[in-house]
């Protein structure tokens, strides 16, 4: 297909823009660690509170309080970029202190009260650094490459991360690696201030630029479409389980991931047919078609086919909602818009697998399956109703190119300039 107009949109091209290499390094290495964090601090709050079920209700609230906050510490961060350092060292202090009260068995209401506090700083990546792509690139084909790699990058990370935090946490222990993460927290989001203090700032926000971005036309609608897309795999995943057993579930829950890496990168290699603004919706409906085969072929190799191919959709879909974000958000905000997409996303996850949990025990696993279709059914004919989705439904009216901005040099010659 060819591509439009704009700057090399190539994968290449797009790490070869200025800074983008070190800024991609160094957010890697960031969301390293809480790739690697999920099961060795489920294990170290076993070890030192003596009680899955105590371990499982902080981690849980620790992670709520990740979610929750997530928008607000972005938008600190994009509005002060010296916070990023200040949330990088608390949480690590934090990270180390609760590694030692796990390993010397300090008392519960402590070791629980040190991880609700670690849950309330871990500092922005994705977000500031898709916004970062969108400063870095020059067009929309060039920002699609930029997020699709940095998207498919993540998942990848976050899809290793559970396996190698396991491992360590064998291989030594798991306040050990609770420990290690601090110092991967302090080395990755260290590199990251560095270079972010490179990229050359825009001209000021306004008071424009300042406002909340779920005030933002059309928004609001998107997110809805993001947590019904996480709600539908969170239920799917339990389903599975109940279904087939633990070891299909996880073959099935790694044929997701497949699919979302190599669906972000065969999209951000193209250009597709239609405007970008009403993509969601049609990643919603084929979303919904794909869990909707496992409740019609209830066996374990349809599923698999439903969920490589509805891994690549969702994917994609986030790579959309981060796109659009660059349109309905006014910059100075997009960071935090970012974070309420992962905020979104994290949400339905969790009301998904409740939901999925409750409708599996009630009425099977066919059930739950036919019922993750229909929440994305829902939740995309909720967003094209009149006053919901209208400002994103209308493709971008003619005259500038969206995506460029005209108060900022092309990239070649500027100076010196995204879980979390």
């Amino acid at each position: 297909m060819p591509r439009p107009e704009g700057g090399s949109a190539s994968y290449r091209a797009v790490l070869a823009l200025p800074y983008a290499r070190r800024l991609f390094a160094a957010a890697m290495l960031a969301r390293l660690c809480y790739a690697l964090l999920g099961l060795p601090l489920l294990l170290a709050m076993r070890d030192g509170t003596g009680s899955y079920t105590v371990a499982g209700a902080a981690t849980g609230l620790a992670g709520l309080g990740t979610a929750l906050l997530g928008p607000y510490r972005a938008r600190l961060v994009e509005r002060h970029h010296a916070a990023l350092t200040a949330l990088a060292w608390s949480y690590a202090l934090l990270l180390a202190a609760l590694a030692a009260a796990c390993a010397g068995r300090a008392p519960v209401p402590l070791t629980v009260g040190l991880a609700l506090l670690a849950g309330v700083c871990p500092p922005p990546v994705g977000p500031l650094m898709r916004t970062l792509w969108g400063r870095l690139t020059v067009g929309e084909a060039q920002r699609q490459s930029a997020l699709s790699l940095d998207t498919a990058a993540e998942s990848t990370v976050f899809a290793l991360g559970p396996v190698v935090g396991g491992l360590l946490a064998a291989a030594s222990s798991a306040p050990a690696v609770l420990a290690g993460c601090a110092v991967v927290v302090v080395t990755g989001f260290g590199l990251l201030a560095r270079a972010l203090r490179l990229v050359p700032e825009r001209t000021a926000p306004g008071p424009a630029a300042s406002r909340n971005p779920l005030r933002a036309p059309g928004f609001g609608p998107l997110l809805l479409l993001v947590a019904a897309a996480a709600a539908a795999l969170a239920g799917t995943e339990i389903a599975a389980l109940a279904a087939w057993g633990k070891v299909t579930a996880g073959v099935l829950a790694t044929l997701f991931s497949v699919g979302g890496v190599l669906g972000g990168l065969l999209y951000g290699r193209r250009s597709w047919p239609g405007p970008l603004t009403r993509r969601p919706l049609v990643l919603a409906a084929a979303c919904a078609a794909c869990y909707a085969l496992p409740a019609l072929l209830p066996v374990a190799p349809a599923a698999g086919v439903a969920l490589l191919l509805a891994g690549a959709c969702t994917d994609v879909l986030l790579i959309t909602a981060y796109q659009l974000v660059d349109r309905l958000v006014p910059e100075g905000s997009r960071t935090e818009a970012g974070a309420w997409v992962n905020t979104a996303y994290n949400l339905g996850a969790a009301l998904g697998a409740a939901a999925g949990g409750a409708v599996t025990d009630r009425s099977g696993p066919t059930t739950a399956f036919a019922g993750t279709a229909l929440v994305l059914t829902a939740a995309a004919t909720t967003a094209v109703l009149p006053g919901r989705l209208g400002s994103v439904l209308k493709p971008p009216r003619a005259g500038r190119r969206r995506g460029t901005h005209p108060t900022c040099p092309p990239v070649g010659s500027r100076g010196p300039e995204r879980p979390a």
